[in-house]
């Protein structure tokens, strides 16, 4: 397993060299998921608060996690990637003694945690739990994205290895399910997800699997799909979850203009999602009532250009005045104080 991750960021960064950033043509860009994703919506609200702002914010489609990880530190003009927490992890883990990997992480930083993501099994009536699944077809996930990721993690710790798995995206797996050439599908997603709202899933014919297993509730997080949260499924579902994390590259403004122009960037969208929190809980997806802006995966730093965007003395472009008199910045005392003070008046 480990070697097929790595041959698959080798792969991914091998396709970025060619893509360095420059100051030309200077953008800003997050990198999301699929089109029926809830990344995709998370970074069109951000857009959103952007454009309210004064500034353009452009949202990508992506295969998800894994590139995106890739992406902060090595696509053009991308200064912005949502990534799972276990490819974090993993990444991290194995990173000490895997020289490609930790080249991958090396600069990439937190900007701020967001949701727990729901791993969904969506698999035919006769499929009851996990380890029903051996034998059968499932569809895992494009091999660049967090569900391949996940999902390979999650049959792995069960042992299924007799799972023929096919490395397929969310929207064809749902289409070879419903024809019947595939038996279940694995897709990671902040609950709910466009994909799953699709008329055509006959709740008589397929349903949402339960995954309740114990090796899998130590490894990740236990949640729950709503019932009716699908029209296809009118019961609740107990499931395991990630988080969801937003991350950011380590700009230096001293090192040139790119630089300087991309942590401003960081910056006012930091700035903005503190000054627009409570309007994206309201009006945002569903999931941003579920935001913890303090659940900080373990081990990853902070870059200083969110802290710079998080104080209360930080000016964006739309505001005519600071929020407070200036004061000296301190970055080194960090994110959880600056969070407090700007949502905890």
């Amino acid at each position: 397993m480990h070697a097929i991750i790595t041959a698959t960021f080798a792969l991914v960064l091998h396709l970025f060299l060619a893509n360095q950033a420059t100051a030309q043509n200077f953008a800003k860009n997050i990198m999301t998921g699929g089109p029926s994703g809830t990344y995709i919506q998370i970074g069109k609200d951000l857009a959103d608060i952007g454009r309210s702002c004064g500034y353009d914010l452009n949202v990508v489609e992506s295969a998800g996690s894994l590139e995106n990880l890739v992406a902060v530190k090595r696509r053009s003009n991308t200064q912005f990637g949502i990534v799972q927490s276990d490819v974090l992890e993993y990444v991290r883990t194995h990173s000490a003694a895997d020289p490609e990997l930790k080249r991958s992480l090396f600069g990439v930083r937190i900007m701020y945690p967001l949701y727990n993501e729901e791993v969904h099994l969506l698999a035919t009536r006769n499929i009851e739990n996990v380890m029903d699944l051996a034998n059968k077809r499932v569809a895992i996930g494009k091999i660049d994205s967090g569900t391949y990721l996940t999902s390979s993690l999650i049959l792995d710790i069960m042992r299924l290895d007799s799972v023929k798995r096919v490395s397929i995206g969310a929207s064809e797996a749902l289409g070879k399910l419903l024809s019947g050439e595939i038996d279940a599908l694995f897709y990671v997603a902040g609950a709910p997800t466009k994909l799953f709202q699709n008329a055509d899933i006959d709740g008589s014919q397929f349903h949402l699997v339960g995954i309740q297993d114990t090796p899998l509730t130590t490894a990740y997080v236990p949640s729950q799909i709503e019932a009716g949260l699908y029209p296809f499924q009118q019961e609740p579902v107990d499931v395991v979850a990630v988080k969801a994390v937003l991350m950011t590259y380590d700009f230096d403004p001293r090192k040139n203009s790119y630089h300087k122009s991309s942590c401003k960037a960081v910056a006012d969208v930091a700035g903005s999602l503190l000054s627009n929190f409570d309007r994206l809980r309201t009006s945002g997806h569903p999931k941003w009532k579920d935001v913890d802006l303090e659940a900080v995966p373990p081990g990853w730093r902070i870059s200083a250009c969110v802290k710079q965007g998080m104080a209360k003395t930080y000016k964006l472009d739309c505001e005519q005045q600071p929020i407070r008199d200036q004061q000296k910045l301190v970055v080194d005392r960090e994110y959880l104080n600056l969070l407090k003070s700007r949502l905890k008046p």
